[in-house]
């Protein structure tokens, strides 16, 4: 808390910034069911961190470097949560591994978060025609 602001009966100060980018759209630009997504990742924050925000779908694109540059329109839900930086340190792996399986579940080239402001991508492989995951030669 700002050392100069006095706020009576203040019971919880969270400083660090937790963002999550929820996609509308797969890389084909493929409807994804967002609702179930951004339902799991609140479930995910509410119960590491104590609470997370949800806000409306914004507009943006994503430039999709494994398929040669292609740009990706997307509403993306983004949600944000205040919490400790001690509390991310200790669930930062769970944080992680929730934001690989959306990944890799929805079909994405990458997964972003954002602590306090700092911008972190996760590459997802791209995946077979048949499901699986491509390997690069």
């Amino acid at each position: 808390m700002p050392e100069d602001l006095e706020i009576g009966a203040v019971t919880k100060s969270a400083s660090t910034l937790l963002v999550l980018f929820i996609p509308s759209v797969d890389r084909a630009a493929q409807r994804i069911d967002q609702e179930a997504w951004v339902t799991a990742a609140l479930e995910l924050l509410g119960s590491y961190f104590g609470g997370a925000t949800a806000f409306p779908r914004a507009r943006g694109v994503w430039r999709d470097d494994q398929q040669g540059g292609k740009l990706i329109y997307d509403e993306p839900v983004v949600i944000q949560c205040y919490t400790a930086l001690d509390a991310v340190r200790t669930r930062h792996q769970g944080v992680r591994d929730c934001l690989v399986r959306t990944g890799t579940e929805t079909n994405q080239g990458a997964v972003g978060i954002v602590i306090d402001r700092t911008y972190m991508e996760l590459s997802i492989p791209e995946r077979a025609a048949d499901g699986g995951v491509e390997h690069g030669e």
